[in-house]
């Protein structure tokens, strides 16, 4: 195969010279040997002492015109050094292989043989000299790619997994097909069944075995079996490349099997003997982890004995007293087993991470043992809806997020009026760490810095608030636009009660005063003016009528210009309610509201009350929900007071140091060019993820003392340094800014965007990304007041119109408090709706469900095709995946094909299928050619030549003798 496949490459004439300037006990020279000798061509086999004396190799090259020529690049680079270099190189082709070329090399080649085609030629002897061949054409890539596999070869670009790597991501190189060893190593068993693994591509579930290498000193018959093209084994080559975007392969170096620690290699089995032996160790497994500076340290996973208690102490007596210091592993996680595999090999990847406390294990359930451990457990209980807290519980074990965090935060200020900020629960999530906390603050007097909100007059001017503000100036640029409308749609079915449902809007209209305030301009200002009553008439559109095939693409259309017809700002209500019935017992709720007077928490305060007063009004009862104490404007008021002066100065200088400099665009690989001036068209895509993911996402994030919000955006940060190669990644997110217990059952526009800026270089693992962006969130948590649009002001980032200022992308985890509607006599499910609008070049969505997480990735479609963004939620699924079967991996390395791309790398780049002569052995293809061209030149060394006869001859009696 070999043979057949290399000749096709070199597309050569019978009667062709080739020389071999390598030892024949190498593979290298194989190439040529019996690429000459089986297709006619005239072999010349230079001594070692002419091939490495330019003069006399430029002498012999002068008597005998070479055409084709194999060598390594650093041996040619020698002899082109001298003054002979261009009698040296062949007439027509140059084959290189045995280490890497360079592109100086190749420049220089080309220079001096302009009518010699180059190959660059890989291959470990394990398969047959050689698997891939690349014929240079023009100086392109930043290195000589080694090139696509010859006929019959399958190659594979793997992960530790043996999972195929995304194009242009490095991998170890896999090599299966045809030229594959049969037998693997002579008399090593266990090199070859570490070497040769079983294909995990192949559909045979039980690989044949290697052949016994006694079978070997038997007579080879001509007529053996070539192992399927789809090689039922696989070569492990141990180099490291990577997929180029048009299929052909990269080398990028050895991969190195050796632990390496502060400047010493570690053998990590030598340090397993030693414990081994140890009688209280039943098994263990010694492995390399990296601590959160990067740095490494060894751990030593141990399964204790059951005859005998393990001490650990003990363990790293012996290990001293037999292995160097920089040998004994710093840190010991007992086991009761190790994880495995399904072929039963230990599987390295489900090691756990070490906890970081060493120590007893607490109980997790340690009920209260202080007055404010008590008020601080209940607190949480009712925060995370539990009915037990111990006081060494982890909040963000317990399901805690940041949203639950801000309003455990509010309600211990208020109960024990001590300042608390939102990183103190981050940096001691226990309810004894916090407590410990809130006691000091308590003994030292310290106490709530922030003044209460007040009930301000209705006969004053009624200030915006920050967020307000900056949505009446956009609205100002463009009026009449949609951008800011936000929309639901309902499904309800069942008997609906349409006069207590229009009665439960305007009981909530009357409740909250943001539901009945528009704007105007008074004296240059913007102020609110507030509404005496809602006045919500339901607004009712009769489909029953329309056929049945017709009305679901009508509640399309017709959501579709409820979401797209915008508000004007002066005129209340904000709020538009319509009911298109369907048939008697069957609905759908169209609920659009200006994003100026409500926010996704607002959302989930609108439905509670709904699903109350609802209730209420269909039995004739009043309404249940007591009055709120402060509103809206109150707010406001409080919030332009408050923020100013060192509070205001504090949140500045954080903001300015984190965002200096300056600000990169984030240059995400787009289907047309960007425009001049910044378009809103968009569309939305969504997808479920599977709640197994869901659930092992949570489990991580957990593991690494993070937020469910961290995770997700760390890896949607991967991806997008994936797509960019960018290493500084500003995102924006939303944060609910509702910091005061009094704000959390207001219907308003509270929140805020924090702009997130993350370090990215140094090709992180995800594990120390994690790290990274757990620390930028906190720090932006404690400085979240500072209005956006304040920061945009004072940072002055350079104006341009084809983009937003500081970030283009958006991330947002939606994990409010959103409780199930429900309605007496309903049954309600929220549906989707595309308002085919994009404030963001892409705005990432998840939100929690039941099912687990649901995504929407809204893209403004000037930039993006819809496949463009259905392929990246494909990767962005993979990559999750990914991330959660070994987030040890570094950024790069992560996965994120799809099954289609899968099919690509796997499938459609190695239809490398050809016909070779399956039933001849390579000296029955020489004497072939000998009876083809008996007297033509085989092979010349120095003066001395022989015909084919002539060698053919020699060969049989050497072997009968």
């Amino acid at each position: 195969n070999y043979v057949n496949a290399i000749a096709d490459r070199l597309n050569l004439p019978t009667g062709a010279h080739f020389a071999t300037v390598s030892t024949l006990g190498a593979d290298l020279g194989n190439t040529t040997i019996f690429s000459s000798l089986c297709t006619g061509g005239c072999l010349h086999v230079v001594s070692a002492e002419r091939a490495t004396d330019p003069a006399a190799l430029a002498e012999y090259c002068g008597k005998y015109p070479i055409d084709c020529l194999k060598i390594v690049p650093s041996h040619l680079a020698a002899l082109l050094a001298s003054s002979f270099s261009q009698s040296i190189l062949p007439r027509q082709r140059l084959i290189l292989g045995g280490e890497a070329a360079s592109w100086e090399l190749i420049a220089q080649i080309q220079q001096q043989a302009k009518e010699c085609q180059i190959f660059n030629h890989y291959g470990p002897t394990e398969a047959t000299i050689g698997v891939l061949t690349y014929p240079v054409t023009s100086l392109q890539e930043k290195t000589v790619p080694l090139g696509r596999p010859i006929a019959n070869t399958q190659v594979y670009v793997l992960d530790e997994q043996l999972q195929p790597v995304p194009i242009g991501v490095s991998g170890e190189l896999y090599i299966g097909g045809a030229g594959l060893a049969r037998r693997g190593y002579l008399n090593q068993p266990e090199l070859t069944a570490e070497r040769f693994i079983p294909n995990p591509f192949n559909n045979s579930k039980n690989p044949r075995p290697y052949l016994s290498w006694e079978k070997i000193s038997q007579p080879c018959t001509p007529k053996f079996k070539i192992p399927n093209p789809k090689s039922e084994r696989l070569y492990k080559t141990g180099d490291k490349v990577r997929y180029l975007p048009d299929g052909n392969i990269e080398f990028l170096g050895r991969r190195d099997r050796q632990v390496k620690i502060r400047g010493f290699r570690i053998e990590l089995g030598e340090i397993e003997s030693v414990l081994n032996q140890h009688p209280s160790v039943r098994e263990v497994v010694v492995s390399a982890r990296d601590d959160e500076s990067g740095q490494r340290y060894l751990v030593a996973y141990v399964v204790p004995s059951q005859d005998s208690p393990c001490a650990i102490n003990e363990l790293r007596c012996i290990l001293r007293e037999r292995l160097p210091d920089y040998m004994v592993p710093s840190t010991f996680v007992k086991l009761k087993a190790l994880p495995l595999t399904p072929n039963g090999k230990v599987d390295h990847q489900a090691l756990p991470a070490p906890d970081p406390v060493q120590g007893d294990r607490v109980d997790p359930l340690a009920t209260p043992r202080t007055l404010v451990e008590e008020i601080l457990a209940q607190i949480w209980a009712e925060s995370l809806g539990i009915e037990q807290v111990g006081i060494h519980d982890n909040f963000f074990d317990l399901g805690g997020h940041s949203l639950l965090a801000t309003q455990v935060v509010s309600q211990v200020r208020e109960t024990f009026q001590v300042e608390l900020r939102l990183r103190r629960l981050f940096e001691t999530p226990t309810v004894a760490g916090l407590a410990e906390h809130i006691e000091t603050a308590i003994g030292t007097g310290q106490k709530l810095e922030i003044s209460p909100i007040d009930r301000v007059s209705r006969d004053t001017v009624l200030p915006l608030s920050f967020a307000q503000q900056r949505l009446w100036f956009l609205d100002q640029l463009e009026p009449g636009n949609p951008f800011y409308n936000i929309s639901r749609v309902v499904h309800l079915k069942g008997s609906l009660n349409v006069a207590a449902l229009e009665q439960s809007f305007n009981e909530i209209g009357r409740r909250h005063e943001a539901l009945r305030t528009s704007f105007a301009m008074i004296d240059g200002q913007a102020v609110q003016v507030i509404a005496p009553a809602l006045n919500l008439t339901l607004r009712i559109i009769e489909l029953s009528e329309l056929p049945h095939t017709e009305r679901d693409p009508k509640v399309q259309q017709l959501a579709r210009l409820e979401a797209q017809t915008s508000f004007d700002l002066t005129q209340c209500p904000l709020l538009r309610v319509t009911l298109l019935r369907l048939r008697e017992e069957e609905h759908r709720l169209l609920f659009t509201i200006h994003h100026i007077i409500s926010d996704g928490w607002s959302a989930g305060v609108l439905i509670r009350e709904v699903a109350v007063l609802y209730a209420s009004f269909c039995t004739g009862k009043p309404s249940s929900l007591p009055d709120l104490p402060i509103q809206y404007a109150d707010f406001a008021a409080w919030q332009r007071q408050w923020l100013q002066g060192e509070v205001l100065e504090s949140q500045m200088t954080y903001w300015k140091q984190q965002l200096g400099g300056s600000l990169p665009v984030l240059e995400l690989p787009s289907d047309r060019p960007r425009s001049a001036v910044r378009t809103f068209q968009g569309r939305t895509q969504s997808w479920q993820f599977c709640k197994k993911l869901t659930q092992e996402l949570k489990a991580l994030s957990r593991r690494e003392s993070v937020t469910l919000f961290v995770t997700l955006l760390a890896a949607f940060k991967t991806l997008l340094y994936r797509y960019t190669g960018q290493e500084d990644v500003l995102v924006g997110s939303p944060i609910a800014n509702r910091t005061r217990r009094e704000l959390e059952g207001l219907i308003g526009s509270f929140v805020n965007t924090l702009v997130l800026r993350t370090d990215l270089s140094g090709n992180p693992s995800f594990r120390e990304l994690l790290s990274r962006l757990r620390e930028v969130a906190l720090s932006a948590y404690t400085h979240q007041d500072l209005p956006f649009e304040q920061l945009v002001e004072a940072l002055h980032p350079t104006r341009n119109l084809s983009h937003t200022p500081l970030f283009q992308v958006m991330f947002v985890l939606q994990n409010a408090p959103m409780e199930a509607l429900e309605l007496p006599g309903l049954n309600l499910d929220m549906l989707e709706v595309d308002s085919e609008t994009a404030r963001f070049d892409l705005t990432l969505t998840l939100t929690e469900t039941e099912q687990g997480l649901k995504g929407a990735l809204e893209y403004n479609t000037n930039l993006f095709d819809a496949a463009t963004i259905a392929q990246m939620l494909g990767h962005f699924e993979t990559l999750l995946a990914g991330i959660v079967a070994n987030p040890e991996q570094h950024l790069s390395e992560l996965p994120i094909l799809t099954e289609r791309e899968r099919q690509q790398l796997l499938v459609h780049w190695h239809d490398t299928q050809a016909d070779y002569p399956k039933d001849q052995c390579i000296h029955q293809l020489f004497e072939a050619q000998a009876e083809r061209t008996p007297d033509a030149i085989a092979v010349v060394c120095e003066d001395q030549q022989l015909t084919y006869r002539e060698l053919n001859a020699k060969a049989e009696w050497h072997l009968v003798k």
